[in-house]
């Protein structure tokens, strides 16, 4: 028994510190460097990324990922209770894909011009922190971004029209900030399949006919106060599966709305001045789950007949209560 105990220690040891001595070899040292300096710019460096030690392997850091052909960091994830402002040393990290500071209510002050310089990012997430200022224009630099997420902060400011620029993006998320203006025509070029959320700010005006150039895949913008017409939206062409415009002062013609049959899963118009009556041709989203028309001034026959894939009801008349005068199931029924 003692020999197998000695054996096991053995080799325990062997793997650990040979393990070691190859992961030294990975880590690059500017790597090394820039993390270490990213560490301490923070205020509380002793009680945050405790595994970053110089004499283990970087690329073993909690939080950090390597390329497993260059060994160069391209991910940093960190929810660890940063205290500070992003420092400008995140610039040296240039072969960084990924990187998300998130959940780090101490983490302040503006987006710093050193962002803008991570040519190969592709994941941007600063969401649930403490940010302020505004959204930056020199983001549009990231020309290989897929995704922006800067929710749940406190920027504040316009939308810059630049984020339209971004060539492969396909998710943009702003929301739950303190945004203000309009959103720009621009966004009415962007390419592809887009997720685009801007719920929960102070955005107001018109939403530019443009934006029905684009295909979003999820427009998202309740509670801000936009006004005047979302029709834009509604093309049975798109193959948007989520559109929630609910809690602004939109007013226009439901009527004259058309839908996505074949992807369309949740509508919520609730909470705004829209009127006329709802389309019978909604009953062709099979895919609907979720419907929401109430506190609006819709009028007419409920349609019924619904071709729900996944239910096995229709919606109760919690989805059409406070409307000026809809009627028939789940409501009361029409006069006659």
């Amino acid at each position: 028994m003692r020999l197998l105990l000695l054996l096991f220690f053995f080799f325990f040891f062997f793997f650990l510190f040979s393990g070691f001595s190859s992961g030294a070899k990975r880590c690059h040292p500017s790597d090394r460097t820039a993390l270490l300096k990213f560490k301490y710019s923070f205020a509380n460096p002793d009680q945050i990324l405790q595994t970053w030690i110089p004499a283990f392997d970087c690329c073993d850091w909690y939080g950090v990922e390597c390329n497993e052909t260059t060994n160069r960091v391209d991910s940093l994830v960190s929810t660890v209770q940063l205290n500070g402002t992003i420092p400008d040393v995140i610039a040296d990290l240039k072969y960084l894909r990924t990187l998300r500071l998130r959940k780090n209510p101490f983490l302040v002050g503006e987006i710093p011009p050193a962002i803008g310089k991570l040519a190969n990012l592709v994941s941007l997430e600063l969401n649930w922190n403490s940010l302020t200022g505004s959204v930056p224009a020199f983001l549009a630099n990231l020309k290989k971004l897929w995704f922006l997420d800067l929710s749940f902060n406190k920027l504040s400011g316009t939308i810059p029209a630049s984020l339209s620029t971004f060539p492969e993006i396909i998710g943009i998320d702003l929301s739950r900030n303190q945004l203000t203006g309009s959103i720009p025509e621009s966004f009415g070029n962007l390419k592809g399949n887009i997720y685009l959320v801007l719920s929960h700010n102070k955005l107001s005006g018109e939403i530019p006919a443009s934006l029905g150039n684009a295909n979003f895949v999820r427009i998202m913008i309740s509670r801000n106060n936009f006004t005047g017409s979302a029709l834009m939206f509604f093309k049975a062409s798109k193959t948007s599966d989520t559109i929630d415009i609910s809690r602004n002062n939109f007013a226009f013609n439901f009527s004259e709305a058309s839908f996505m049959a074949d992807t369309l899963e949740d509508l919520d118009i609730s909470h705004n001045k829209i009127w006329g009556g709802i389309p019978s041709r909604i009953t062709d989203c099979v895919l609907l789950q979720s419907l929401n028309v109430s506190y609006n001034r819709l009028c007419g026959k409920i349609p019924s007949g619904w071709k729900l894939k996944y239910l096995s009801q229709p919606f109760d008349n919690t989805s059409y209560l406070h409307n000026r005068c809809l009627c028939g199931s789940p409501l009361q029924p029409c006069e006659r």
